[in-house]
């Protein structure tokens, strides 16, 4: 009975492990059979679709040499599949693009250039406005300054301008002064005097030469001590000496300074006060270098003050400071301004603005100057001929020679210009995009050029286009994304491919492509 149990034990275990194995078996057929069945039904690899999609209108796979995801341009594949980033499929970019002038062309629809609002304009030569602004003060012009100085040592004993502010006259009495020296000076041309008179009609004429001299001499230290000549006159005819000389005004103007107090000593050379001419006044302003090339000597200035809005002053350019200021980083400009009015104070705030036609190489056009000769040292000194300035004798220049435009202005002379919203600028690079001629579609191409200052709505061109060529001054930031969507040159990518898209989890096109 053991046995009997042993063996059907032993062949229920045997036929249940061969069960067993033929059902994985099983499985595994079964499983085969249905990969083959749904493989054959939802269709071929993505390699055979995109194959097959040349029968409907899409780009070949052999006419392709690298894919690329319109969502991660940095992907770059040699075959077509799906971008490994975001799944999308890969679009190609075909063989023309190989050059850097197709690679940086974008070729769109008229309806999509509709949509896209994408608006041209012609590169062109002209004279563009330049409105340069500054802000300044109103300043004592130093050419009209005078100064009433004691030129004989003594003392103050009277101050007939007791403060400052006052209006003077030329002539009027300003000092009375008492000076011992002026005793021994007027007892001198007192001598003097006598000798001459002393001399006889049959004297050599040496003599006679030299009693004259001396009594000129006297005269003239006298004269240089301040007393006029009637009051010298007086002396000699009376022969009365006098401690005492009235200082009167060299020039009429508005006393803004006083030294001197009664009863002080004085020594020569002292000053006592300072009379400034207003009728004539400075604007001092503060230009930023990047508006020094647009100004120039006998630009007229217009200004406002705050003391009479509304009110325009005007006045010439006549100095512009060599030095730069280290602290503010501007030039000083100074203008003068008529101010007959005394309308004008000094230490007014004013706003300022000069209106100029810019042309090439930092000149301007204006054609009050053109052809004209200007005074280096005084710009309002200007003449139709050469000859010399009224005002200092130097010769007078070509206004030419000081920046202006010559009267026989050429197509030359006018800058090369854009509108100011063709270029893309990147801080080290600006970008345009030129509309291509004679194509079928609208085909628009990114060019790199040099730009020079911005004058109002306009930049000067220095390279990189020619006068007649249209530039997109709308809907050029469009044409730079789509550009950027291809992995093509763009303003952000100027060698394409990577930096157009997002970077997930650390992929890029190095690690990629391995």
């Amino acid at each position: 009975m053991a046995e009997d149990k042993f063996n059907i034990s032993s062949v229920k275990r045997f036929f249940g492990r061969a069960a067993a194995k033929l059902g994985f078996f099983a499985a595994l057929v079964v499983t085969f059979s249905l990969g083959f069945f749904f493989n054959e039904s939802l269709g071929p690899e993505p390699s055979t679709q995109a194959g097959e999609a040349h029968d409907h209108g899409e780009v070949e796979p052999s006419a392709a040499e690298v894919w690329t995801c319109s969502m991660h341009p940095q992907i770059q594949l040699p075959k077509p599949g799906k971008c490994p980033i975001c799944g999308m499929t890969l679009i190609p970019l075909t063989s023309g693009d190989d050059d850097m002038g197709g690679r940086r062309r974008f070729t769109t629809t008229l309806a999509a250039k509709e949509l896209m609002n994408i608006q041209t304009s012609a590169v062109e030569r002209r004279f563009v406005p330049a409105e340069i602004r500054m802000v300044g003060k109103v300043d004592y012009d130093e050419t009209k300054l005078g100064y009433i100085t004691a030129w004989v040592p003594g003392r103050l004993d009277r101050l007939y301008v007791d403060y400052t502010g006052v209006q003077v006259k030329k002539g009027d009495h300003m000092v009375y002064l008492y000076s011992p020296d002026l005793l021994a000076g007027q007892d001198e041309l007192r001598r003097a005097a006598e000798n001459v008179k002393r001399v006889r009609s049959d004297s050599p004429e040496t003599l006679k030469r030299s009693a004259k001299a001396n009594l000129e001499a006297a005269r003239d230290k006298l004269r240089r001590w301040g007393l006029t000549d009637d009051q010298i006159d007086e002396a000699e005819r009376t022969g009365i000496s006098s401690d005492h000389i009235t200082v009167y005004a060299p020039m009429g103007g508005t006393v803004i300074h006083r030294s001197g107090q009664e009863g002080m000593y004085v020594q020569e050379g002292t000053n006592i006060y300072t009379i400034a001419d207003l009728s004539k006044v400075w604007l001092l302003l503060d230009a930023y270098e990047s508006d020094l090339a647009w100004l120039h000597l006998g630009q007229t200035v217009e200004f406002y003050t705050e003391a009479y809005p509304g009110d325009m002053f005007s006045g010439k350019i006549t100095f512009i400071d060599p030095v730069l200021d280290r602290t503010t980083r501007t030039i000083k400009v100074r203008v003068n301004v008529p101010n007959e009015d005394g309308r004008l104070k000094p230490e007014m705030f004013a706003r300022a603005i000069v209106r100029a036609q810019v042309a090439t190489g930092g000149r301007v056009m204006d054609p009050g100057l053109a052809g004209k000769w200007m005074g280096p040292m005084h710009p309002e000194i200007v003449k139709d001929a050469p000859g010399d300035c009224d005002i200092c004798g130097m010769a007078l220049v070509k206004t030419e020679d000081l920046g202006y435009v010559s009267a026989a202005s050429s197509s030359e002379d006018m800058p090369l210009v854009i509108p100011a919203t063709a270029p893309l600028l990147t801080g080290t690079r600006a970008v345009v995009y030129v509309e291509v001629p004679e194509q079928d579609k609208p085909t628009y191409e990114g060019r790199e050029i040099v730009l020079g200052p911005r004058t109002g709505e306009y930049y000067i061109v220095r390279r990189g286009l020619d006068e007649g060529e249209r530039v997109v001054t709308n809907g050029n930031f469009k044409i730079d994304s789509a550009l950027q969507i291809l992995a093509k040159p763009s303003m952000m990518t100027p060698e394409g491919g990577g930096g157009g898209g997002h970077d997930h989890a650390g992929h890029s096109k190095a690690n990629l492509d391995g």
